[in-house]
């Protein structure tokens, strides 16, 4: 009886390590590459699994681990590990010295961003995932920047991101790998170089200044000018617009004295056609008289000289003053 019990106990401890060792839990976002006796047979999904304990065996990978230290440093380790991450994943590189296109060394840091698509190509399609994904990157960018100036460098990072990314995506297909993004995190060239560049900076920005100043003076000496030609036409169409009221003012003036005139010839006129008189005689006896008005005035103590017709015509006046005064008595005291 006691050497069955002890069968038994082994046996039940046998059947329960078979068990423990069957039942395989995998986590969300993990998987497992499982060989069966040497040969490749399943991948693990989330969850319970189950295998056969002894034969089937989960095949290790090297991985690689970045630590951040208290003092700030960080400190990478390499294990081999049997559970594949499946969730995206970062890779901060070490500094690396890139040589542009103008030879010139600068100092670049990039960041990586992959993520695992098919666990069985990186088991077996590739010894080392996280140093291959390294040098490949190290090499990509060193070749990228070669091609480019130090100035396209700077300004183009957005370029050399994209460009790095399609390169490592289509390189790293074939080991199950995606490459989502890829970021350059600092360029740093030489201490002379960035001296250089400061003052290349200082010198753009005060030519900037000059030409944003001497722009700024043209547009006020521009404004100032067209202010002043606006004010001249200003002044000029007042001085029109005055100048046509009062020429319309003399008109309308002269037109009133006009009228005026010519109502009082129509009723001198018309008065002396009454005494049978010759209006035109009348008319132009009245002009003299008017102008000699005006020669005799201010001409205090001076002798004044009347042309030969001027005589005749104050002779009529005396038969003029006679036809006033017939008017005056009516037509019927007329002789």
């Amino acid at each position: 009886m006691t050497g069955a019990l002890i069968v038994l106990i082994v046996i039940a401890v046998f059947v329960l390590f078979l068990v423990v060792k069957g039942l395989v839990i995998v986590k969300q976002a993990e998987t497992m590459v499982i060989e069966r006796l040497g040969k490749y047979h399943k991948t693990l999904k989330s969850g319970i699994n189950v295998i056969i304990p002894v034969i089937d065996k989960p095949r290790e990978i090297e991985w690689r681990y970045v630590q951040q230290l208290p003092d700030g440093n960080t400190y990478i380790q390499h294990k081999r590990v049997s559970r594949i991450d499946l969730r995206e994943m970062v890779y901060d590189f070490p500094r690396q010295n890139v040589i542009t296109k103008d030879n010139v060394v600068t100092e670049i840091n990039a960041l990586l961003y992959f993520q695992i698509t098919d666990p069985m190509r990186v088991v077996y399609e590739i010894a080392n995932l996280p140093n291959a994904i390294e040098k490949l990157t190290q090499t990509t960018l060193r070749n990228v920047i070669g091609e480019l100036d130090l100035d396209e460098t700077l300004s183009s990072r957005d370029k050399i991101n994209s460009k790095l990314r399609l390169i490592l995506d289509e390189a790293t297909d074939k080991w199950g790998v995606k490459v989502n993004r890829v970021e350059l995190q600092d360029i740093n060239p030489p201490k002379d170089i960035r001296a250089a560049m400061e003052k290349q900076m200082r010198a753009e920005r005060d030519r900037r200044a000059v030409i944003l100043q001497a722009e700024g003076e043209k547009k006020s000496k521009i404004l100032e000018a067209e202010g002043d030609q606006q004010s001249k036409i200003n002044r000029a169409e007042g001085d029109k617009q005055s100048r046509i009221l009062v020429a319309e003012g003399e008109a309308q003036a002269r037109l009133r004295v006009a009228q005026a005139d010519a109502q009082v010839i129509k009723l001198i006129t018309d008065a002396v056609k009454e005494s049978n008189g010759d209006p035109v005689s009348y008319l132009v006896a009245m002009r003299y008289i008017d102008t000699l008005k005006e020669m005799v005035s201010g001409q205090d103590n001076k002798v004044v000289y009347l042309p030969v017709e001027a005589t005749g015509i104050l002779g009529a006046l005396g038969g003029i003053k006679e036809m006033l005064e017939d008017t005056k008595k009516g037509p019927g005291r007329r002789i």
